[in-house]
Formats: structure tokens, sequence, C-alpha cells
């Protein structure tokens, strides 16, 4: 048996189900898959900036969300030996964020997708795609055909729908860091987001649902043996290396093991073709460390149905131009924070340069802030770190940094190197 909408939407978390729900509300027949039974948890530290915020308020989830987990209004900074900074998030962009564990975000963004007026089917394997010529016209599952005039894969960065039609990923880059993290009945933070680098070790800590705090301590990725081998023991080390969350937690019980997520690639899509788009993961992935991952599906999730409502109505080749549009502006969003977060979340200790870097934004109010807007994609990395800050703190760095200078010019050159093909990649 076959049947027939105007969508398909694979994958029914983050990405897929605010998608539905903008798409149903709008007036489209659409039917939510996922091969997943909700509530079901998921790997992610499930940090939501600001403008994520915003967009769950728009689809009229926020107050269920904020009945479980209370909201973060201020972000705490804390990078080796800069100054710590702390920020009012309302203040400077908007909104506060947020942190709720995915086994309950999940399950509301699916009830919500439901309660709008899309067919959600859960427990429902995609088996392959329905094709007519060179266009996909729906999908296979066990239990039948299902037709539409569009599909959209939201189905992570293992997305079935981009294997079937062929999206290879591209620019692909290898994280630079194992990332662990556990669930205590304290409050370390005193609700705060902090987010912190010590040595080799970068950290993350907040206030979830449940009454918990998610810590998380992620050392670079050539310690992935030794975390196979004892993670307790790498993580427990890692805490004791940043003792204001080591002491916040002495004595609280954690809940559950510690998790770890390792061997992840970041990378680049083709997300539109005839009849099919990708969004969120499915898409674009990128190195965790800068907090992106949901928000950046949230927004993808508005600006696609915009899309969609849009040239529903028209000619197909219209519908196409518009996925086509889509995927090329969702590049253009996401192509400087890629890379930003890819540096942030390196390996090692920070470089020099880095570092006096990171001073000199500790320093300065309206730079912390303009840090704060970068991370809740407001403004571009290349906004803040503007050719005249380079040269400034390369400057500085050099009167400083006496007997270091040799490793100062070599990042110089190996910086101005990344740059460079950066720059030629985004032509490519």
């Amino acid at each position: 048996m076959s049947e027939t909408f105007d969508v398909i939407v694979v994958g029914a978390r983050c990405a897929g189900a605010p998608l539905a729900i903008m798409l149903a509300r709008a007036g489209l027949s659409v039917c939510l898959l996922d091969k997943d039974g909700f509530p079901s948890d998921t790997l992610s530290t499930h940090g939501i900036q600001p403008v994520g915020v915003q967009v769950l308020e728009r689809i009229g989830v926020l107050d269920s969300l904020l009945g479980l987990a209370p909201p973060i209004r201020r972000l705490r900074m804390a990078f080796d030996d800069a100054e710590p900074t702390t920020t009012d998030l309302e203040t400077v962009v908007g909104a506060p964020a947020l942190s709720v564990r995915r086994v309950a975000l999940d399950q509301i963004l699916v009830g919500a997708a439901a309660g709008s007026g899309a067919e959600v089917r859960t427990r429902t394997t995609v088996t392959g795609l329905l094709w007519e010529g060179r266009r996909v016209r729906g999908v296979t599952t066990a239990a039948g055909r299902l037709r539409a005039r569009l599909v959209v894969g939201a189905d992570g960065t293992r997305s079935s729908v981009a294997r079937f039609v062929g999206a290879r990923e591209r620019h692909r880059t290898d994280n630079g860091r194992v990332f662990m993290w556990g669930y205590y009945d304290a409050d370390p933070t005193g609700g705060e987001m902090w987010i912190g680098k010590a040595g080799d070790l970068t950290y993350l800590s907040m206030p979830t649902d449940g009454g918990l705090s998610l810590v998380a301590v992620c050392p670079s990725i050539d310690r992935r043996d030794e975390v196979r081998a004892d993670r307790e023991a790498v993580y427990t080390a890692g805490l004791r290396a940043c003792p204001e969350l080591q002491a916040g937690i002495e004595g609280a019980e954690r809940d559950g093991p510690v998790r770890t997520m390792a061997r992840l690639t970041g990378f680049f899509r083709p997300s539109a073709g005839p009849g099919w788009a990708l969004v969120g993961d499915a898409g674009h992935f990128k190195d965790p460390t800068a907090g992106q991952g949901i928000s950046d599906a949230l927004r993808q999730s508005e600006s696609l149905a915009a899309a969609i409502v849009g040239a529903f109505d028209a000619d197909r080749d219209t519908l196409d131009l518009a996925m086509r549009d889509w995927w090329r502006r969702r590049d253009e969003d996401a192509w400087e924070m890629y890379w930003f977060a890819h540096d942030m979340g390196a390996a090692g200790p920070t470089s020099p340069l880095r570092r006096e870097g990171q001073r000199r934004i500790a320093a300065d109010p309206e730079m912390t802030a303009a840090m704060v807007r970068v991370l809740n994609h407001e403004l571009r990395p290349s906004e803040l770190f503007t050719p005249t800050f380079g040269l400034a703190t390369v400057a500085r760095s050099l009167r400083q940094g006496r007997g270091h200078r040799r490793a100062i010019a070599r990042e110089m050159v190996d910086t101005a190197t990344d740059e460079l093909r950066r720059w030629r990649a985004a032509r490519s």
C-alpha cells in the first residue's frame, strides 16, 4: 500500500521535529518518521544557545522545557590564565541559554509535532527511497511505501537519506578531543554555564533537568586509548585539574556512568537535490566544543521551513531552486563557525598567540560581549577576530614572549597557511 503526503521528514529529533511542527502549522501534510521510539536518549551535551532558545519559544515548547530545567542567564568563560569573565546573556543577546537532556527534549518536540498535525510514526526505519527518474518521490519502509513531493533527511550524521541520494562528505575534519561528562545532584556553577580550558583540558558545566548538573571534562584525542582503558580515572583526574568544579560536586552523587564521545568527524554534505533536502547534522556537523549543534538544528529547520512553504505551491523546478538556494545560504552561514569550532576544540594546550588573544578579550568588556555574540551566532568570528585584532595580538605576543618568539613565528605562519587553505576551500 502507498500513502501520500506533501513532505516526509526522516528523523524526529531536534532538527526533524521542529521542521515538522512548522510545516504542519503552515498547512502542509507532513509525515515524521524515526527508527527510534520516544522517549529515548542520544549522546549529546545538550546545551542550547540563546538563539536556539528563541526558536523553541516561537514553536511553542519553551514553557514545557522551562518546567523541567532552569533558564541559564549567565555565562562564565575561563581560559587558562586569562581573567575569568561572566556575562549576563539576556542583556547581551536577549535570551537565556538552556540545557535539557535529549531524552526529555526530543520527547517534547515529538509530542509537539503530533499536536501540530504532523503524522508521527516512530519505530519506523526507512529502507530506501522512491524515485521517478532522478527525482526522489518518497520512501520505503517495512510497513509500505510513503510518497511525497519532498523528502527531508533530518536523521543525523549517519543519515540514511544522505546515503541513499549519494551526498558525500566534504571539507572533513577530525575532532581534537574526547568528550567526557557526568550528571551530579549538585549545582557547582550556581546556575551559570561555565566553559573554559585549563592546560590540556577543556571543560563545560551547567544545570540541566531533573535537578542535575552536567559536568564535562575533555582531554585531547591522543588520550583516547587511555580513556578506553579507564574512563573513570581520566575523568576524575580531569576534575581535579578544575578545582572549582571539583569542589562544587564534592560529596554529590553522580547519576549514571561517565558518558564519552570520540571519533567525531566534521563535514559538509550537499544538502538539496530534486525532491530532497538534508537538515541539521545530516547535512553539516561541526566540532561540539563550541556548543552549536542543537541551536544550528533549530535555526536551520526554521529557515528551511520558510523556504519550503514559500515555494511549495510553485512548480517543481521552483521548489528545487528554493532548496538549492537554502543549501547555499546554510553553507555560507555555517562556514566560519565550522572552523572556529574546530580551532576551539584543537588538541593540546593553548598556543601562545591564542592565549594572548584570550587575555585581550577577557580584559575588554566589549570584546567579551562580542565573543558571546559569536557563540550565539549573531556575529561571524571574523567580525571579532579582525586583521587589526590579529596584528595587535601578534605584536603584544612578540613583546611579552621573549624566549618563545620562534614558536610564535611558527604559529603565525601556520595560522596564515590555514586561513589561505580555508579561503580556497570556500571557493572550491
